[in-house]
Formats: C-alpha cells, structure tokens, sequence
C-alpha cells in the first residue's frame, strides 16, 4: 500500500488526512499539539496513523504539513537578530511607513514593533534611477564595512534593499555577494530577488520579515525532514505556501515569509475543491478551531488572492489567499471586562490547559464549556470518544467566572457566551463580503474546522444566508487541503505600461521572460513537463491612480483582441469595486504576475448513488439542547454522522455527532445528503 499524508498544525489540534491510493479510502486523525515543538506532534501523530492502518513509514510516498511556525515567530516576535542594508538616506524607512492611517481618530494607536534592533539599519552609498541606469555607484569598501559591522553585532540575518532594485538588481547583487564573502554563514535576502516591485516601503517591509522568520524556518524545516526521515519516510516533505500551494522545504528556507497563513489557506483550497462536488461556485469560507476562526470567500470556484496583507502591522507584497482571521474559537476564553460586559476572546486557552471541561487544570470558561452546558456538545466524551470531559467544571467555571460577576444565571450565561462568539463571525463574515460589495445572501457558507459546524447554521441565519454546506471531515478539512494543492510559484515584475496596442509587445516580452523563469523553479522541483500550467495576471490602473486591480489575461501572448478583453475586464472590475469606471480614460499596466503551476496527483473522490427511499438514520440518543433565541432546552436527537446515507433528508432540530466535528441544526432547518457525503442544509422558512 502507498499513502499521502497531509498534516495541518493547529494551536490546539493536530489533523491528519490519509488517502490510500489502492484502494481510495480517505482516513482522518486528529492529536494534541504540542506548541513548544510543533513537529513532536506531527510525529506522533504519522505513527499513530501508520499503527492504526498497520502500515510501515517506507510505505508513505508523499507529506505535506501547514505550519504556523512563522506566524507565531511574528506575533511572539521571537524572530531571528536581523540587519538592514538600504540606500544612504532610506535608513529609516520601516520606521516610517506611509501615509496609510487605519486608526486615523484613534490618539492611542500603536506603531508595530521594531523588527531591527536600534543601530542595525545601515546605508551604504549607491544610488540606482527610476530608469535603471547607475546614477552613482556602490562604494564596496564602504559595504564591506557595513558587513563587518553587522557581522561584530551578530545578526542572525540581512535584509538587502536598495532603492530601484526591481528596474536594475546590480548593486543589490553585489552587495549579496560581499555579504557572503565576508560573513558567509549569515541569512540573506535580496529584494530583488524576493519581490521585484514597485512601493518601496513594501518591498523593504517583506524583505526583512523575510530575513526575520529566515533562521527560525530554517531550523524548523531541517528538524522537521531529519524527525520524519528519522522515523523511515523517505519521502522529500513539502510545506504549504499562504497561497495555498506546496513547496520543497529548500524554497521554504529560501522564502519563509510565504508561509505566514499557511495552515488557514489549505482549508480554503479543499473548501474549493468540495465547492465543485456540491456546485456552488459561492462560498464563504467558515473555519473555526480551537483558537480562531477563519473567514474567505470563494467566487467561480477560486479562492481570492491579494497580492499584498499587512502581518503582525507590516505590509508584506506576496500573494495569499485572503483570509480574515479574529480571536474566536472553541477555546476563547469568556470574561466579564471592567465595565460589566460580557466578551469572548481572543485570548485562548490553547491545548493545555485548554477549556475548563477538558480536566487539564484550565479554570477560565470558554466557548467549548458553554456549547457543553448548552447541550450542544456531547457532556461526557468528544474526539469520536477518545477524550473525556466534565460538564461540572463547564459549569463551575462559568459560574465563577461569569455569574458571580454578573446578573446572569447560568443558561443565559452560558448563551451569552455563544451569542457574543457568533456576533463576532458574523462581523468578519461581512468584512469579506458586504463590504466588498457582495451581497451575502447569494453565497452558501461552507463550516469546518472542529467547531466551526457547532454554529454554522446561527451564523447563517444571522446573516441571512439560506444553505450551509459541512464536507465529510469537515475537522481536518485543512490537512485534507494538503492533498489536493498543487506546487505553485507566484512571479511578478513592475513595468509601467499605457494599455495601447503599441505595447503588446513589450508586455508580452514580460510575460516571456518571466514563464522562463517559472520553467527553471518548476525544474528545480521535478515537474514533469506535461503537468505545469502557467496563469497570467496584470495590476492595471486609471492614469494617476495610486492603487491597482489584478484582472486575470488569457494567454501569456498579448495581442490587441487580448488587450481589448483585458482593458474591458478591468473596466467591469473597478465599476464593481468602486461603482464607477471610464472607459475614456488611460489604462495603465502596472505590474505583471504570472503563476508557474506544477501538478499534483490527488486523491480521486467518486460519488455513490442517491438513496432517497432509504430509511432515516436511528438516533443514538437524545439530548436537552437550548438554541439560540430560545428560552427553554429542547429535547433534540443525537445521530452518528456515518449512518447517513446518500440521499437521505434528515429534519432538524438535531445534533449530528462524529469523531472531528459536531453539528446542530436548529428547527426549520433540513440537512441533505449527497453523494459525496456532504451535508447540504437549508433553511427551509425562507
């Protein structure tokens, strides 16, 4: 037998989907994380799963994790000593940002935190025009010193940034050369090399949260290949990108800055995926775990892309799906704060102590306790059985925490804590859509994530939305994501182009260039040439905007009936966005951006047939559940997911129980079987 094997890491959980390609079975696991070494649970987690399909490690033939190891470096900052080498007089430019102001009335607003330490921004003389031609050139006696400097202060890494370094790389080239003759064991990153664009206040900013995250990826990674070649995988392991593709741990150490959402970005991919069984090409993403939850919207089957987030305060300039993460998960902790308020996180209990319920010392109520006491969750064993709980110390720490600091009992504090958690989905819900111009109500919202099936349907009916979609595994979704990306390298270049047909050729001759470049990564990693797929984009924008729109161009070969498309595409496009456009007025191309795609074999998922005549499932049990908006429990059935059966429509209210997940589903609302083993279900009161 040969397995894949795709592993997500989450703060509380650690999920495993194992697809047996003889025979097609999907399987799926879910463990403990282990924080201070994500990896151990990794491990633990691969032979458990071998153990349990009676399997040795030779047999695995391909592994890929999402890691949160860089995030958690950004936000603990915990990463790597790091130095900066720019343009005499730009010393100061990650200090001083742009004039974007996102808190523009707030007067306490914070600035993010230095990532260089005081003294280790450095300048050295050179001088590169818009044009591309040297306007004065480096002085290398001077940039050997600077490296000495930084070499006596022991950076564990350099960030190379030099002013219009994406027209002409020479000076930026050079000086990585002298860094590596001086000081050859220290990280680099180039700009140039990382993020070739224009705005030079985002390009320094990645270029250094590159070079922060550096050292700390790179042990990570290399522990992670010697742990798993240490327990017999031969495998090479592959790690997710933030756009949702894989690379080799090699192009991970060489750009760790492209793992920042990782983890969050599998499940969007498989969310996909599951979209075109259920044919629902509008989908909001609802993924909610033990210590957030993570919002994204899907359109025509495909995940958005924005070339550009902010991370931990800073701009960083590379593709990721975008994804809204806030503080809401299964383990937020619930307080009454100084004004007698009752919030829900997002601080989180994480996996130790975790929620009260979980019997490991934790005292403080989280969401998990409440769905206890509610009825929701099962009161006395979840993880398909394998994890006990107590519904006393739900109840105790709600009690201590909540009740005695307030004037509710413990059903409405118990509820408030579910209506507060659900207020805040429902405004990160909006953030992706209503706020972009979409209108909510035209998408179904796709829950996974261990809880995020507890309040898909609440949230939906809040938002007025009419279909909830669960995928069969909807716990592990993320790592089932990890079978189903494909390698991916996202490159990109500014040129500024006026959209007239005299300069089809000037950006095809961009698009050229850069698909050669996208051949040579695609070898590096193996693709064969019959699987790579290249995608074309372009950032277009009004003379004298300051903003760009990236519409997709068919073909790499610009022509004028392509440019004709293209130009009307973005027209369309900024009416959308900003409710106005003309049609008159000079298109400009800003950047190029191609997609170099190698593909992925994947687990190949087939339908079983509709049973409609089927008797319904026999519940397992019955429980007194309190819905939201209701003031008294309601005697509900409890189902095992798996004796559903293709088809079938089951009446709610009722709990459906398996081993990653749980479901409740109000009155009104009907769940139906398809034959992919995804749950539709609809809100039949409107």
């Amino acid at each position: 037998m040969a397995y894949m094997i795709g592993v997500d890491v989450g703060g509380t959980f650690t999920d495993f989907s194992v697809f047996e390609q003889e025979t097609g079975e999907l399987f799926h696991y879910k463990d403990s994380s282990t924080p201070a070494d994500p990896s151990r649970a990794i491990i633990q987690g691969v032979l458990a799963v071998l153990a349990i399909k009676k399997a040795d490690a030779a047999s695995v033939n391909y592994l890929a994790h999402g890691t949160t190891v860089g995030t958690n470096a950004l936000i603990e900052k915990k990463g790597a000593r790091v130095g900066l080498i720019t343009t005499k007089g730009f010393k100061d430019l990650m200090e001083i940002g742009n004039q974007r102001r996102p808190s523009l009335y707030n007067l306490q607003a914070q600035k993010p935190v230095p990532l260089i330490p005081s003294g280790l921004n450095c300048t050295v003389t050179e001088r590169i025009r818009y044009d591309g031609t040297v306007d004065t050139p480096l002085d290398e006696e001077e940039t050997r010193r600077v490296v000495r400097y930084l070499k006596e202060q022991k950076v564990a890494a350099i960030a190379v940034c030099t002013l219009f370094s994406f027209v002409n790389p020479v000076h930026e080239l050079r000086i990585e050369e002298i860094i590596k003759e001086e000081y050859p064991e220290v990280y680099v990153t180039v700009s140039s090399k990382l993020v070739p664009e224009f705005r030079e206040y985002s390009r320094m900013s990645t270029t250094v949260l590159n070079s922060y995250l550096g050292p700390v990826m790179e042990k990570y990674v290399n522990n992670f290949r010697d742990s798993v070649k240490g327990i017999g995988i031969q495998a090479e392991p592959y790690v997710t990108q933030s756009n949702g593709s894989i690379i080799s741990i090699k192009e991970t150490i060489d750009c760790p800055i492209k793992t920042a959402v990782s983890g969050p970005s599998a499940g969007v991919i498989a969310a996909a995926y599951i979209g075109k069984q259920c044919g629902a090409d509008k989908i909001i993403t609802f993924d909610m775990g033990g210590t957030s939850a993570d919002i994204s919207l899907i359109e025509n089957y495909t995940p958005q892309v924005s070339n550009e987030r902010t991370v931990e305060g800073y701009p960083a300039r590379i593709p990721m799906i975008n994804i809204i993460t806030i503080g809401a998960g299964g383990g937020s902790i619930a307080k009454i704060d100084e004004g007698g308020a009752l919030k829900v996180g997002p601080k989180s209990a994480g996996a130790t102590p975790g929620p009260a319920c979980y019997m490991r010392g934790g005292d403080n109520p989280c969401v998990t306790d409440a769905n206890i006491v509610l009825g929701k969750l099962n009161q006395k064993r979840i993880l398909g059985g394998r994890m006990e709980v107590d519904i006393q110390l739900a109840k105790d720490a709600i009690q201590t925490k909540i009740c005695d600091r307030s004037n509710l009992n413990l059903q409405q504090a118990a509820n408030g804590i579910i209506t507060v958690v659900n207020s805040n989905m429902v405004r990160a819900i909006r953030s992706v859509s209503v706020e972009k111009g979409y209108d909510v109500r035209e998408f179904s919202l796709m829950a996974f994530g261990g809880a995020g099936p507890l309040h898909a349907c609440e949230v939906a009916k809040e938002l007025g939305m009419k279909e909830v979609l669960i995928p069969p595994h909807p716990g592990t979704l993320c790592s089932l994501g990890l079978l189903l990306a494909d390698t991916k390298f996202d490159l990109s270049r500014t040129k500024v182009l006026d959209g007239v047909p005299a300069n089809v050729d000037a950006m095809t001759e961009q698009f050229r260039s850069m698909t050669e470049q996208g051949n040579g990564l695609l070898d590096k990693e193996g693709v064969p040439e019959d699987r790579r797929r290249f995608q074309y984009f372009v950032d277009m924008r009004y003379q004298r905007q300051n903003f760009e729109i990236c519409i997709p161009v068919p073909s790499g070969t610009m022509t004028e009936e392509t440019l004709a498309q293209v130009l009307a595409d973005f027209h369309a496009e900024h009416k959308r966005s900003y409710g106005y456009c003309k049609e008159d007025a000079v298109v400009q191309f800003v950047s190029y951006r191609v997609s170099a795609i190698g593909i992925i074999d994947k687990p190949e998922l087939a339908p079983e047939p509709l049973r409609p005549e089927a008797d319904l499932p026999e519940p397992i049990g019955t429980r007194q559940v309190l819905f939201q908006g209701q003031d008294y429990y309601v005697k509900t059935p409890v189902y095992d997911r798996e004796s559903f059966v293709p088809g079938q429509a089951i009446p709610g209210p009722c709990i459906c129980e398996q081993m990653d997940t749980t479901l409740v589903v109000p009155a009104g609302w009907t769940i139906h079987v398809d034959g992919y083993g995804n749950l539709k279900i609809r809100d039949e009161e409107r």
